[in-house]
């Protein structure tokens, strides 16, 4: 998805001297798999277009199973600070 940011002409009509200048901000989505630890793991990337085409690629990888039971972490969490044993909010 592309949204035109700012645009800037010379103000000179005519094809040979007429320039244009566009600032646009290119909103892509990415999905990355990794499967391992940060050192040795194998890691796997694709790029979208929308977010639900990439929301549908991480619910297919969380559908393709493994080990362990999936849960969503907030920004900047640590896996650790999730341990089961921890207590939660009452």
């Amino acid at each position: 998805m592309d949204e035109e940011v700012r645009r800037w002409w010379n103000g000179i009509w005519g094809r040979l001297a007429r320039r244009d200048v566009w600032l646009i901000r290119r909103t892509r989505w990415s999905v990355v798999a990794r499967a391992g630890d940060t050192e040795t793991g194998k890691v796997l990337q694709w790029e979208f277009e929308t977010e639900p085409e990439a929301l549908r690629m991480v619910e297919r990888l969380l559908r393709a199973g493994g080990a362990g039971q999936w849960r969503e972490q907030g920004r900047g969490e640590s896996p650790g600070s999730l341990r089961p044993d921890a207590a939660g909010p009452e």
